[in-house]
Formats: structure tokens, C-alpha cells, sequence
């Protein structure tokens, strides 16, 4: 990476860039544990407003496990660069190429996560080639547009930032009240002086573009459902960015494993991480042991 690093890395696991054939992406990489069976590589990809370090907490539980684990920043997020003014690098179906690339990169086909936004590019990818993945799993993303009352805060952001700086818009989102409150780019991995330099590494029309896609994104559910891979739906057991009864809707329509973690909400990962972790290296060695039959 060129950018200073905003985030200490979780134990066992290092800050770097994937170089790929469409360009270089940060990461936090982390390797199985000494003496782990080694078990897979997990590629995860961030939601929304999101980045690599939603997703610090399972690191070192996977790690445990068996598995390696490499959480993306995706073009224009954080510390992955991307242009600043052109939203068309940012169509969903670039950034599924992107996630192609990654997966390339990492040489072995790959466990796909997708939190949120993530999720639903992790869907493109996957609808444009399945064959680098051994699974998909849609952590708290559904199958379609979000909620009406997150799409009123996606046109609130992208009013904002239409006419307000990045450091402008930041200061707004302060002003709303706190972090637990406001949510968004106010919440997540760090103090407020990280929050406030991941927010700002973001590139604005990868916000504009992204905030779009979640607020008009099609039902996909009958594609994915015929691609031959195993699926898992994984959410907390409140979640008001798509109703829980939605997830479970569409991991019936799937026919996925599906996972409720209890005690948390949109983001898992963070809220519940050691039952996360569980649940989702569980899946994984399931579909190891049906790969192996």
C-alpha cells in the first residue's frame, strides 16, 4: 500500500496489497495458526461505507480453524485506490470483476463473503463466473434493493455529498448525534480520528455509485439459485437494512444453510464476532467434507 495504514492489523495478520491484473487492492491477510489444519482461503468483502477492518474481529478465530483469511478493500474504499469524480469504475459489474481478479490472484479457488453492499457484488461476481469460488456467503445482504428508510439515509448521503466535501459531509454525520445512533461510517472498528480517516479515503462516486446500486438493485435470487455452488445466509437477529424475514425468504429460495446470530444486527462479525466465526468455518468444513465425498 502507498497510504499510510489507518488500523493496527488483529494479531497474525499483516496490512498489504494484492497486486492483480486489474490493479492493486489493500488487504488484511491473516494465515492459519501454527499447527491448524489448514483448511481454505476466505476472501471478504465490505459493505457500504464499510472496509477490510469490519471484519478484524474474525480473524484470529478463523485463524484457528484452519483458514486464511483475506479481508478486501474494494476500488475506491479506504485505502484501494480509485478515481475520485468518475462513478462509471464503480458499475456493479467492474467491481465484480474486480473481485474475479482478486480471486485470481490468491491462486486457489476461494470461500466468498459478502457483508452487505459486499454481498451483493460477491452475487455479480459469481453470476459472471462461479468457478473461482468453493461457496458464497451473503452476511446480512439481501436479494434485492434495501429498506425504505435506509434508502431515505442513502439519498440523504448522496444529497450531502453533492454539495459538501468529504471532511464537510464527516462533520455533518457528527453533528447527528452519537456513533450508536447515527450509525453508517460513524460506527464501526475504531476510534472517531480512524473512522473519521477511513471515511475520508473513501472515494466519492464510489459512494454515490454503490449508494445507488443498494437503493435499486433487481431480485437475482432465481439466477444465483442455479449456480452449483453451496450458499449460506448468515445475519444477526435484528437487521433493518433488508427484515430478517426477507433473509430467510431468500435463503429458502436458495436452498442455503442458514445462520441467525443472536445478539447481534447488520453487522455480525462485530457485534457477535466468536459465533460468526463459528458458524461460518462450520459451513465451510461442511462443504469441504461434501467436496472430499
Amino acid at each position: 500500500m502507498t497510504r499510510q495504514a489507518t488500523f493496527t492489523p488483529p494479531p497474525g495478520a499483516r496490512a498489504c496489497s494484492l497486486r492483480t491484473a486489474r490493479g492493486a487492492f489493500a488487504v488484511v491477510d491473516s494465515s492459519p495458526k501454527a499447527g491448524a489444519e489448514v483448511r481454505g482461503v476466505v476472501l471478504m468483502l465490505p459493505g457500504f461505507t464499510g472496509s477490510k477492518e469490519d471484519f478484524r474481529l474474525l480473524h484470529e478465530p478463523l485463524a484457528e480453524r484452519g483458514y486464511r483469511v483475506v479481508a478486501v478493500d474494494g476500488r475506491g474504499q479506504h485505502e484501494s485506490d480509485g478515481p475520485l469524480d468518475d462513478e462509471s469504475a464503480y458499475a456493479q459489474r467492474e467491481l465484480a470483476r474486480d473481485v474475479l481478479a482478486q480471486a485470481e490472484a490468491l491462486g486457489v479457488p476461494v470461500h466468498l463473503v459478502g457483508h452487505s453492499l459486499g454481498g451483493q457484488i460477491a452475487r455479480a461476481a459469481v453470476l459472471l463466473d462461479h468457478s473461482p469460488f468453493l461457496s458464497l456467503t451473503l452476511m446480512s445482504s439481501g436479494p434485492a434493493q434495501i429498506s425504505v428508510s435506509q434508502q431515505q439515509r442513502v439519498k440523504l448521503l448522496r444529497d450531502a455529498l453533492a454539495v459538501l466535501s468529504m471532511e464537510e459531509v464527516w462533520e455533518a454525520i457528527q453533528a447527528m448525534g452519537p456513533p450508536e445512533e447515527v450509525g453508517g461510517p460513524a460506527r464501526g472498528p475504531g476510534d472517531p480520528e480512524q473512522l473519521r480517516r477511513r471515511w475520508l479515503g473513501h472515494s466519492p462516486a464510489q459512494l454515490l455509485a454503490t449508494g445507488r446500486q443498494l437503493c435499486t438493485e433487481p431480485d437475482r435470487v432465481a439466477e444465483l439459485a442455479a449456480v452449483p455452488l453451496p450458499f449460506h445466509v448468515l445475519s444477526g437477529a435484528h437487521d433493518d437494512t433488508w427484515p430478517v424475514a426477507i433473509l430467510d425468504d431468500m435463503a429458502v429460495r436458495l436452498n442455503a444453510h442458514r445462520t441467525v446470530v443472536a445478539g447481534a444486527e447488520h453487522s455480525p462479525g462485530a457485534d457477535q464476532p466468536l459465533p460468526t466465526a463459528q458458524a461460518l468455518a462450520d459451513f465451510w468444513d461442511g462443504t469441504r467434507t461434501t467436496h472430499m465425498a
